[in-house]
């Protein structure tokens, strides 16, 4: 059953969610149409470059994110702490930077004198930009609106690029986080489009690993959101070492492919037993998409979402009590 966005979205429960965009019928995000012969692969940077400029503007962080032929992952953070601490300036200056905004604020912009009541409604503008800048509804729309608009205006057509707006899951707590984040840094092995994390062009987990790579201070990419070991404030960083996670992308991504054929190998990283997850399960989680629908976290997590956003049940309660132990 269809539920309005506002429902789906709640800050209050988790600030994490993993959103994703297909293309309508036959249309191309990226990649090769074998029929015709035409590559789109120049289309990638398109998703990379406006991600980066959204994340320069918006309270919203990307975590991960990987862009595949006709559709995109992304998992996105909502940084309500620093959406509060902005001025009425940043907050004008940041949704200008999108849309030009009502003739009011355009001359409050340029230093025109208002009086004290168009300063409030000035300020009633100010107060609605600052929650759309924290929206993770606002985001995607700017990202899905410029991709296809771009894409519409290069193949000299009209009409709908999307299958819808995007589908989005709810995260609930760092075992989810860490598996969805995993789950779409691996998309393009997992698609046998790379044999490595580092070759998996246009996704999250190379960007990391180029920076990383021989750097004697680690640096993680701007657009990125942090991982803790790189002298952030625990509270603004991923809960996450940063080597941790490579190191468990690699595993996960050796292990998908050799179960085909074998036996897992022994012996799992760290992370996996300080967040309890199984391992078996993991693996079986790798086909995300098929497993969760509308979040995904401890079986706790699960039904107090499902109690705050009006829900009687959730799909994948089942799985998430069998994969991420009860704490």
């Amino acid at each position: 059953m269809t539920r309005a966005r506002s429902s789906l979205i709640d800050p209050g429960s988790t600030p994490y969610y993993h959103c994703m965009a297909r293309c309508v019928r036959r249309a191309y995000l990226c990649g090769e149409d074998h029929l015709t012969g035409k590559s789109f692969e120049h289309r990638r940077q398109w998703v990379v470059d406006r991600l980066q400029a959204l994340v320069s503007i918006f309270a919203v962080e990307v975590c991960a994110y990987a862009v595949m032929s006709n559709h995109y992952y992304v998992v996105l953070h909502i940084n309500s702490r620093d959406v509060e601490s902005w001025s009425r300036d940043e907050v004008l200056q940041r949704w200008t930077a999108l849309f030009a905004g009502p003739v009011l604020v355009q001359r409050y912009m340029s230093r025109a004198s208002l009086s004290s009541s168009e300063l409030s409604r000035v300020d009633e503008y100010v107060d609605e930009y600052r929650l759309r800048l924290k929206s993770v509804s606002w985001f995607m729309r700017c990202l899905n609106e410029y991709l296809a608009r771009e894409a519409n205006k290069e193949d000299g057509c009209k009409g709908r690029f999307w299958e819808g707006r995007f589908k989005s899951q709810a995260l609930l707590d760092e075992a989810a986080l860490l598996t969805c984040m995993a789950y779409v840094d691996l998309n393009p092995i997992r698609a046998k489009l790379a044999p490595t994390p580092e070759q998996s062009d246009y996704t999250s987990i190379q960007k990391r690993i180029g920076k990383t790579a021989g750097a004697a201070d680690i640096k993680q990419p701007s657009m990125l959101k942090a991982f803790q070991c790189q002298g952030q404030n625990p509270d603004e960083a991923l809960p996450y070492i940063l080597h941790d996670y490579l190191e468990l992308v690699d595993w996960s991504g050796r292990v998908v492919r050799a179960d085909k054929k074998g036996s897992i190998p022994e012996g799992a990283p760290p992370i996996l037993t300080r967040l309890e997850i199984d391992s078996d399960e993991w693996l079986k989680t790798m086909s995300w998409n098929n497993r969760f629908y509308r979040a995904a976290g401890r079986l706790k997590a699960m039904k107090a979402y499902a109690l705050n956003t009006g829900q009687q049940w959730l799909q994948g309660l089942h799985i998430c009590s069998r994969l991420f132990k009860a704490c």
